[in-house]
């Protein structure tokens, strides 16, 4: 059951001056340590209410929690068909900026799907970041996305049609042509000596578990790939152990710091 009482609502800014809508739960006072948890594509920081309860039994392990939405996403500001990698990482970047100045000391991220991509591009270019943990990632963007596609990704229209969860949506190219800009294995590289935590399902139907494998090949130390058997994209049935997975990755690596 998730203690909606301690989760406050919060607003920040990008660099772009879309306003993000969040919901922080715990304090810097009652910890040093925050885990900000990112949304998967077309998704919202509630994540269906099971990142809420993630959120509230990190309180009850040390760690205050930071979800948002994306800009184009649920409650945020902007529109969804200008989405981009680069515009997430900015987001992601502008949610660390912001807790830092709440007085949090310490900064993990933990992002699913293309949430998972982002918050490893994200972490490579950002020091202040302490730790990834990916669900899901896909690490070969474009291959991906290009194959929910029904027409050319390159054609003469400025936007493309893409088979989302809802049902079709569209984006402009600029989102394909921003792909092009990033490597996620080879970022992946470049995150060490923080660690990295990748979980993935054995049965994901939507970002082959190959990509897992390609993330991790490339990682430094330290570096884990957590196999969820019979694991599914959304975790179905499984998600409680993906929580014990990043549980005892987060005890291993970051004990917890005084406020």
């Amino acid at each position: 059951m998730t203690d909606n009482n301690n989760w406050k609502k919060v607003a920040f800014r990008n660099s772009r001056g879309l306003t993000l809508a969040g919901l922080l739960y715990g304090t810097p006072e009652e910890t040093g340590d925050i885990v900000i948890h990112c949304h998967g594509f077309t998704g919202s920081k509630e994540g269906g209410g099971r990142a809420l309860e993630l959120g509230a039994e990190l309180g009850r392990r040390g760690w205050s929690t930071l979800v948002f939405d994306f800009a184009g996403n649920g409650e945020s500001e902007g529109d969804f068909a200008n989405i981009t990698l680069s515009g997430q990482i900015d987001d992601l970047t502008c949610a660390v900026d912001w807790v830092l100045k709440q007085g949090y000391k310490r900064v993990v991220t933990v992002g699913r799907s293309f949430g998972g991509s982002t918050v490893i591009c994200q972490g490579t270019r950002d020091p202040r970041v302490a730790g990834v943990c990916t669900w899901a990632a896909p690490a070969r963007l474009l291959d991906l996305f290009a194959s929910f596609t029904d027409g050319p990704i390159d054609g003469p229209e400025e936007m493309v049609a893409i088979a989302g969860e809802g049902g079709i949506i569209y984006l402009k190219k600029a989102f394909f042509q921003d792909l092009k800009l990033y490597d996620v294995p080879g970022d992946a590289a470049r995150l060490a000596p923080r660690p990295l935590l990748i979980i993935h399902g054995t049965r994901d139907g939507v970002v082959p578990p190959e990509d897992a494998r390609l993330i991790f090949e490339a990682a430094g130390e330290p570096r884990e790939l957590v196999w969820i058997e019979e694991g599914d994209h959304q975790f179905a049935k499984h998600y409680h152990q993906v929580w014990e997975t990043l549980f005892d990755w987060l005890d291993r690596h970051f004990k917890r710091s005084a406020s």
